[in-house]
């Protein structure tokens, strides 16, 4: 699987060392095209709030990146990634300042039907705070981030020898998570829904 490169994120100066305990997610960003995970995109200075209920990832690993939101200066994540993952019960949320009307948030939600979960390929997610109950097998700690052979290639740029870690399988639920960005090859999201509410009505 080729590794992707992405406009937003930054590699060379990473030099974090990653905290065994921080696990995978998984986020909905935005919808992309079928197959297809995006070459580039720049982050935007907003993040977003994602809740699960369960997620079932097959083939994961992180690793440590930096990113540079737009108008603001560069922060460090944890990028998660999947070769698949199955998604039940899926919010996410983010605030919208809107000039001489205040704040809107903007809802979207997929995947309540327990027998028709939100489904994602090649996902990655850059991973800023993150909650969960999540269990692993098979999992390596401690895996230089150029050597993994478990879950999507890591981004091009991924500094050598820096930490990573890398499961066969992550299942993890009641997920809450703040993330920067996620994209993915392909997303699936059975029962879609958007909605606006005025003021703060985030998913957590």
């Amino acid at each position: 699987m080729e590794s992707q490169a992405r406009g937003g994120t930054r590699w060379r100066r990473f030099g974090l060392v990653m905290v065994p305990s921080v696990a995978a997610t998984a986020a909905i960003g935005v919808a992309l095209s079928q197959g297809a995970l995006a070459a580039s995109f720049a982050v935007s200075g907003q993040q977003f709030k994602v809740s699960v209920d369960r997620l079932d990832g097959e083939g994961f690993v992180q690793y440590g990146a930096m990113v540079t939101p737009a108008g603001g200066e560069e922060r460090p994540v944890a990028v998660s990634a999947f070769d698949h993952a199955t998604i039940n019960n899926l919010c996410q949320s983010v605030v919208l300042p809107v000039p001489f009307f205040g704040d809107v948030t903007v809802r979207i939600g997929a995947g309540s039907d327990p027998d028709n979960p939100v489904e994602a390929d090649n996902l990655f997610i850059d991973l800023e705070q993150l909650n969960a109950d999540a269990t692993f097998t098979n999992i390596d700690i401690g895996v230089a981030a150029d050597q993994t052979t478990k879950g999507p290639t890591p981004e091009a740029g991924v500094l050598p020898g820096s930490f990573a870690q890398q499961s066969d399988r992550a299942v993890l639920n009641d997920v809450r998570q703040t993330a920067w960005a996620t994209s993915a090859g392909t997303f699936k999201l059975s029962d879609l829904s958007l909605s606006l509410h005025r003021g703060a009505n985030e998913c957590f």
